[in-house]
């Protein structure tokens, strides 16, 4: 009989793979670069990359990359980062970055942190010769943030499964998008998945925790609402970009 762990495992790498297929995420000679933060999305991510790059066509190579922010006291267990890859032979990077957070800005730190971490990622990436850029943003990121850009900046928007960039030559890739967060929760709680020390002097409450519990209260009203929401966002095209403006 099958456990648990392993039965969630094919769970997940199906829904991992139909989101490959669906949304033509890969092509023959890709090179993957996957943005680990560390949490437990991103390793669910690098664990279910891993696993596809062992598969013969399309031929894809995979890397990974752990951006630090030398100047943001936000800890992480770099030894235990660099022992899952390995685990799973996927090489990781390990690069530093910093902004200066005494300068008056009317954007909040956590906005300037990572738009300094994602700018970090996407230069490593060009210069390291990746074509693609992977993150683990599961299904529930993704319903979130269309109902933030609904609520609060008035658009039918979100981040697309698949965008790839006009200023540079990247495409964004999202593999988790078919997966819902407690699904992964629950699996890197049966891997015992090592959670990263947080303890960034920046992060508080925000409008995407409080729209977290907004649609967990819509899903108890309505268990079906997430494949709702997710078919309207695909009825309008919203989970592919062919840009990033």
């Amino acid at each position: 009989m099958r456990t648990r762990e392993q039965i969630l495992n094919h769970q997940l790498y199906k829904q991992f793979q139909k989101a490959l297929t669906d949304y033509s995420m890969l092509a023959d000679g890709d090179r993957i670069l996957i943005g680990l933060s560390g949490g437990k999305d991103s390793l669910c991510l690098l664990e279910m990359l891993a696993r596809r790059q062992r598969i013969f066509k399309p031929k894809i190579e995979v890397e990974a990359v752990h951006v630090r922010m030398k100047n943001i006291h936000y800890e992480s267990d770099t030894s235990y980062l660099e022992r899952f890859a390995s685990e799973h032979g996927v090489k990781l990077h390990i690069i530093n970055t910093e902004f200066d957070d005494t300068k008056k800005s009317d954007k909040p730190a956590c906005f300037l942190c990572s738009w300094h971490r994602r700018k970090a990622l996407f230069h490593y990436a060009q210069e390291a010769d990746f074509n693609k850029i992977a993150l683990g943003h599961h299904m529930d990121d993704i319903i979130h943030t269309a109902m933030l850009n609904q609520f609060y900046q008035g658009s039918f928007s979100t981040m697309p499964t698949v965008m790839q960039m006009d200023k540079m030559p990247l495409t964004i890739i999202r593999p988790l998008c078919l997966i819902k967060e407690s699904n992964i929760q629950e699996y890197a709680e049966l891997c015992r998945y090592e959670k990263q020390i947080k303890t960034c002097p920046y992060e508080k409450q925000s409008n995407r925790t409080d729209m977290r519990r907004v649609f967990e209260e819509i899903e108890h009203i309505n268990p079906e609402a997430r494949y709702s929401i997710w078919h309207a966002l695909e009825k309008e095209g919203k989970l592919i970009s062919i840009n990033d403006k």
